[in-house]
């Protein structure tokens, strides 16, 4: 009876926290807090192009992340409509997923309380994760779940075979085939497999006494081809691509290799800045002290306080390592994937780039110590403990409510003032782009993608501008080719330019060399130039390809 209890309380209490998580992305919604990115935009295109027949295997532009959100939110689409809200919401159902996958995790590694309460502490987390699992960027949300689904999978593994049970090769191929379409997703979950990997192999070596005998090798081949098989299945969209385009393109992405030379320094000082990165930008914005955005301090009278709570489940999760019980190898893994994030983000190309996303996967291992440490101190100090997560849940919604507040930006993805738009403008832009019939032309990244999709594609503008203050422009920018096509064989072409005054006279200068009349309007962040009595493109006037 007091089993059923703690299951009927426990079942209520998981409805509530993923009430609370929906509700808070609601209110944000609602009160138009998020704008809409580009990239947002590319998955909604995508998404858009798959229900007219377009088959993507990977995010339009780039090889290292799958278009699996495409899917997801293109099955949304069929059902709802064409709206942005649509992908808020698979983005949110996914992130549901991912806190009930927490709860199980917690109560695996810890105690139903714990795993409980981690979810808890997720519903309401940092404003880093409310944004990356709210928002599409292509893939973030999936590696979550599939992440959590891995560890999962992995730890049901090892429980069967400390048992002495040998029939695991269903658990193991849904493991092969989980790991297979996470590197296609998104290859930050990697970050995942590589210590549930290792976490498999001394489960199998520390119990291999036990199945020595006869037919113990062809049990052990047999678990290797399950493995395989699943991992083959999983990532076959990944082996497709590369079997018709060649490997080298993906390996060169998942490593890194199209930001490889951004930074322009030598390796070993490359090191040193990814570790100062990760030391003071990403941990400060992984325990909600900041924005991924910006340096603002969030919640600053309480800050100091946090900061305590999170240095002493720092010290804790240390100390759990030193402790013998039976789960102390699963608290291990859970610190692995930590490790994991901190030495690839520090040694690969990916370092180069401090914005929160990278860091993600850092807060579920952070939520299931800082429950862990919480119910532990609750059954020794006394209930008053339970304030810590009080503590922890409101000084996170301060941080909201602080961000919400002072919109534009809002929770925007852009780190770069010149990309943070306000594009409660789009409206006015697209009503005046059509009266004026300037339906094709030319802009930057953060404004084309988001334009063709809120117009239905009927205005179609490349992003063939440069958006940075020194003119620096790469093509992976011009994410699909068919756009291209439609520009180029247009009779008339505008330019829309965003918080470039720079630019905007470099425009107005290349015009007028080449003797081209021209219009302007202002509307909001948007500067467009139309109304051209030819045709011209960023390259006659030296720009699109590289600084000017």
């Amino acid at each position: 009876m007091k089993d059923s209890n703690f299951v009927k309380r426990t079942s209520v209490g998981l409805i509530f926290i993923v009430m609370a998580s929906f509700g808070l992305k609601a209110g944000l919604l609602w009160a138009a807090t998020i704008p809409f990115n580009a990239d947002e935009a590319v998955v909604g295109l995508m998404a858009r192009h798959i229900l007219l027949g377009e088959r993507p295997v990977f995010f339009y532009g780039q090889a290292y992340m799958g278009s699996l959100d495409a899917w997801l939110v293109a099955a949304g689409f069929r059902i709802l409509g064409q709206q942005v809200w649509v992908i808020r919401l698979i983005q949110s159902f996914l992130y549901a997923c991912t806190l009930l996958t927490t709860a199980c995790l917690g109560k695996k590694i810890f105690n139903a309380k714990a795993g409980l309460l981690a979810a808890g502490l997720l519903a309401i987390p940092t404003v880093n994760v409310t944004l990356y699992t709210t928002v599409s960027l292509g893939g973030y949300g999936e590696a979550l779940l599939i992440g959590n689904l891995i560890l999962l999978v992995g730890i049901s593994i090892a429980e069967k075979l400390d048992k002495h049970a040998v029939d695991v090769k269903g658990q193991l191929f849904l493991w092969g085939f989980l790991v297979g379409l996470g590197l296609w997703a998104f290859g930050l979950t990697l970050v995942y497999t590589l210590p549930s990997g290792i976490y498999l192999m001394w489960a199998a070596l520390k119990r291999r006494k036990a199945f020595i005998g006869e037919g113990s090798r062809a049990r052990s081949l047999t678990w290797s081809l399950m493995v395989s098989l699943g991992l083959v299945l999983g990532s076959t969209p990944w082996w497709s691509f590369a079997f018709r385009n060649g490997i080298q393109q993906l390996i060169w992405e998942l490593s890194g290799g199209a930001i490889a030379g951004v930074e322009g320094l030598p390796y070993l000082l490359q090191v040193g800045q990814h570790a100062t990165n990760l030391l003071i930008l990403g941990s400060t914005v992984t325990l909600g002290f900041r924005p991924p955005w910006g340096v603002e301090w969030l919640g600053l009278p309480l800050l100091p306080f946090v900061f305590i709570v999170w240095m002493s489940v720092l010290l804790y999760s240390i100390r759990q390592l030193g402790r013998s019980n039976h789960r102390r190898p699963e608290r291990y893994l859970l610190l692995g994937v930590a490790a994991t994030l901190c030495i690839a983000f520090i040694f690969t190309p990916f370092g180069a780039d401090p914005s929160g996303r990278y860091y993600l996967p850092l807060a579920i291992p952070l939520a299931l110590f800082a429950a862990a440490m919480i119910v532990e101190l609750v059954d020794t100090r006394g209930k008053w403990v339970w304030g810590i997560a009080g503590l922890l849940l409101i000084y996170n919604l301060w941080g909201h409510v602080q961000l919400a507040i002072k919109n534009p930006p809002g929770f925007t993805t852009q780190f770069n003032p010149i990309t943070q738009i306000d594009t409660r403008e789009f409206p006015d832009l697209i009503n005046f782009l059509i009266s004026a019939e300037e339906t094709r032309g030319y802009t930057n990244y953060w404004v084309g993608y988001p334009l063709a999709f809120h117009s239905e594609e009927e205005l179609i503008f490349v992003p063939r501008l440069p958006y940075h203050t020194d003119f620096r422009y790469t093509e992976r920018d011009d994410r699909y080719l068919l756009y291209d096509t439609q520009v180029n064989q247009a009779e008339k072409v505008a330019y829309i330019t965003t918080n470039h005054p720079d630019l905007d006279n470099y425009l107005r200068t290349g015009l007028t060399r080449l003797g081209i009349g021209w219009r302007e309007n202002k509307i909001g962040d948007f500067q467009v130039f139309y109304s051209l009595t030819r045709p011209v493109t960023p390259y006659e006037m030296g720009l699109g390809r590289s600084s000017p």
